[in-house]
């Protein structure tokens, strides 16, 4: 079995307990829930924007642990001060180690859009991560049918929330191409055997609808590599390992957004 589908499998299970022990009406009390969003599209469209979305995550499947102790607050008040122009935490525990608090602290930290990086196979999940403070939420190709991603993405839009879509392959991007996401993430890496290519995000870019909001994901770990995206459309680069995986993620990504700015 791929590590795809036992994510999905252990991601049910938790759906199904989370929905006995927090019911909708208690996620609608939260004081999160009746935030307004802030729409991660126009933070990318902005002409001065960086582009980059950095990401907090503690661990994955393919690299193990990454940054285990790593504070939310201190992270991601960095990445806010060095100019990225939104936020991606992981909220994932079996498998990318997330804490409880990440998202809730990385929130209280942030007035960037924040994505909700997880993986959404239920209903439940959306109306959760609006309980949490998310602005956007990512839906996974390879985990829903289109018809489960413009269901899912519609219940996002009513809440207020945007959706990132992600896609892998050429087929994918073919069978997705009419859904309703507000931006659609080419994932560098195969969740199937989470092996990393970055010539994805440039093989798949022509493949795409003339007015996609398009974002690279996975294994940028250059300005070159960003410079070379953006040369094929890209608007939105997600940046988690390569921060994450240095002393002080904040810094790192503050040295990187001034190479991309200023450094020929």
């Amino acid at each position: 079995m791929s590590i795809l589908r036992q994510i999905e499998q252990q991601k049910r299970r938790e759906v199904a307990q989370l929905q006995r022990l927090q019911p909708l009406e208690v996620l609608r009390e939260q004081a999160a829930y009746a935030r307004d969003c802030v729409s991660l599209r126009a933070a990318l469209l902005r002409p001065e924007s960086s582009g980059i979305i950095a990401e907090f995550k503690r661990q994955s499947p393919s690299k193990g642990l990454i940054n285990g102790l790593a504070s939310p607050a201190e992270v991601v008040s960095g990445y806010s001060e060095a100019g990225a122009a939104a936020v991606s935490v992981l909220t994932d525990q079996a498998f990318f180690g997330a804490r409880g608090t990440d998202f809730s602290q990385a929130r209280a930290h942030t007035r960037l859009p924040l994505l909700r990086k997880d993986f959404i196979v239920d209903a439940y999940q959306v109306f959760e991560s609006k309980a949490m403070g998310a602005d956007v939420i990512l839906l996974i190709a390879a985990l829903l049918s289109p018809e489960a991603v413009d269901q899912l993405a519609g219940l996002a839009h009513q809440l207020g929330m945007e959706v990132l879509l992600e896609v892998h392959s050429s087929a994918e991007t073919e069978a997705y191409r009419h859904c309703t996401a507000d931006m659609t993430g080419i994932n560098n890496r195969n969740l199937n055997t989470f092996g990393l290519d970055i010539r994805n995000s440039l093989s798949l870019a022509a493949s795409l609808p003339a007015d996609c909001l398009a974002v690279a994901e996975s294994g940028i770990e250059s300005v070159e590599i960003v410079r070379q995206l953006r040369s094929h459309g890209f608007r939105g680069f997600l940046i988690g390992e390569y921060f994450m995986r240095q002393a002080q993620p904040g810094l790192a990504c503050n040295h990187f957004i001034h190479a991309l700015r200023y450094e020929n």
